[in-house]
């Protein structure tokens, strides 16, 4: 202390130190007199003097910066649940198609935000007709914010293009280790520009006709009850799923695939180290999907009930999945383990908002249930879908579509950007809302597994007829990371430098030892 203050008697440490304390006070008066302006600039949308078109031009136009840094967040959260579809498929997958998948997602990625800015988002949030939109082609002509939102409009498109994105990364699940890279590119191309974004605008887009039963015969049934998929049980999963189901079919099982009913079992899955970080990863990114959807930061009464629906969905999902599968072998199974909670959040998506705690953990109990039985219903149909992608996303999707019909509580409307709107709430049959919700959202399900059903069938037959749809048989053999792309994820694969091919050649292959040793263990790689 009595050096401190020795040095302080020094006349030029005393500048110094008057000269620092000085800038510091005068920065934080600068900060709250900048918190002062703002305030006042943003808290009143338009001034009682100006004219009423004026006012109602400066409210349209305001950005809310609170919501926009939201939407921002949100945005970045769900992008990285890219990492989590990369470490979950490469982890579940075999190890000589690591590289990949890895790429797969990552090209995705580029090629979704290519497209998506080119038309993508015009189809989807553009304005139209109830089919399709037709503006904002190239983001040509976007205004300041994105409708009634108060969210900067490149912010809102960044946090769409992420959906987007998760959409044609859920495809790939199904189709892992024999599809041609060629092949990806092009049906990711036709499920980020066109099948994903004209379906949403059906949904979220302005007038879509799902969005508000605009055929009169429609909304006559459901005496006005609309399609409710809040953040995309339906749009994002169940589009994705049905996507992958039809590509897993149109390709066919991996060779040496040998199914439950033939005396084998599912491929085991080479890292479930990175597999189960990956679906972790996954849980972590839907704190953005689920919450970031209310595009509003001033709803926090609804953020936080969306919140902790999403984790009390994934929870039951995980437990329920875990103990429903423990009498089959009587082990503990991380992969369905895994695949059950997100099994239960997938779930949860499209009734977050409108579902109360006890709804979310009844939802996610029942996907937990869904998951293993798709995935022996997949095993008994010899469909090969080695990372799970068809039950999670398509089962899961159609389920949590229908959950709004059941458990919607009747206390909650919209959210909107300056709080929740409660005028029109949503209300399932539990909770005495008769079975018009119900009905709704049978109509939009059905809608989307027929419609994208067709579609897709066109898609991946017309892909396959390329001859770009599947790799030729040696490629498949020799490994998709060295036949595709040249080079292996790891070092060496099986110690000491033995490789697939000395294995392939051997009296009795890998996959067939692995299928004859474990043929209970249905559904270990699939979750």
């Amino acid at each position: 202390m009595r050096t401190r203050l020795a040095r302080f008697k020094d006349a030029g440490t005393r500048r110094i130190f008057f000269a620092l304390l000085g800038g510091k006070m005068i920065g934080i008066l600068t900060l709250f007199a900048g918190m002062r302006f703002l305030s006042g600039y943003f808290g009143t949308a338009a001034s009682a003097a100006a004219p009423p078109e004026r006012a109602a031009q400066a409210a349209v136009d305001l950005i809310n910066p609170v919501n926009t840094l939201w939407v921002l967040v949100a945005a970045f959260l769900v992008f990285f649940m890219q990492a989590g579809f990369m470490a979950l498929e490469a982890g579940f997958a075999r190890s000589r198609e690591t590289v990949n998948v890895l790429l797969e997602c990552i090209v995705d990625t580029c090629l979704c935000g290519i497209l998506y800015w080119a038309f993508g988002f015009a189809f989807h949030f553009g304005t139209g007709n109830g089919f399709i939109g037709h503006e904002f082609f190239f983001l040509d002509g976007a205004p300041d914010t994105y409708g009634s939102t108060g969210v900067a409009f490149l912010a809102f498109w960044l946090f769409q293009f992420a959906f987007a994105d998760t959409c044609s990364t859920i495809t790939s699940g199904a189709m892992v280790g024999r599809t041609g890279f060629k092949g990806d590119l092009i049906y990711s191309a036709a499920v980020s520009g066109f099948i994903y974004p004209i379906f949403g605008h059906w949904v979220w887009g302005p007038g879509g006709w799902l969005g508000t039963m605009s055929p009169s015969f429609l909304s006559s049934w459901t005496h006005g009850a609309v399609f409710r998929d809040f953040a995309g049980s339906t749009v994002v999963h169940t589009v994705g799923g049905f996507i992958a189901l039809w590509g897993g079919i149109a390709l066919g099982p991996r060779l040496g695939r040998r199914f439950k009913r033939d005396g084998g079992g599912p491929l085991p899955p080479h890292d479930l180290t990175i597999g189960s970080l990956g679906a972790i990863i996954l849980w972590f990114g839907w704190y953005g999907f689920n919450p970031g959807s209310t595009l509003s930061a001033l709803d926090y009464v609804g953020m936080g009930r969306v919140a902790t629906n999403t984790t009390l969905a994934a929870c039951a999902g995980g437990l329920v999945a875990l103990a429903f599968v423990y009498p089959r072998s009587k082990k503990w199974d991380l992969g369905m383990t895994c695949n059950g909670l997100l099994g239960g959040l997938v779930a949860v998506t499209a009734p977050c908002y409108w579902v109360s705690p006890m709804g979310a953990v009844l939802i996610g109990a029942a996907a937990g249930v869904i998951v293993p039985l798709a995935v022996d219903l997949l095993e008994y149909l010899r469909i090969d879908d080695p990372i799970g992608a068809v039950a999670v996303h398509a089962g899961c999707g159609v389920w949590g579509t229908f959950a709004v019909g059941l458990f919607a509580t009747g206390q909650f409307g919209l959210p909107g950007p300056a709080g929740a709107d409660t005028t029109s709430v949503v209300r399932g049959l539990f909770y005495g809302g008769g079975t018009d919700q119900l009905l709704a959202q049978a109509i939009g399900s059905l809608t989307c597994i027929v419609v994208i059903s067709l579609v897709s069938i066109a898609l991946m037959w017309g892909v396959k007829a390329t001859g770009t749809l599947r790799v030729e048989k040696d490629g498949e053999l020799e490994g998709l990371d060295v036949f595709e792309h040249g080079i292996r994820a790891y070092h060496m694969e099986f110690g000491q430098g033995v490789s697939y091919s000395t294995l392939l050649g051997a009296p009795r292959s890998f996959p067939e030892e692995e299928q004859v040793r474990r043929p209970e263990r249905v559904g270990s790689e699939e979750s």
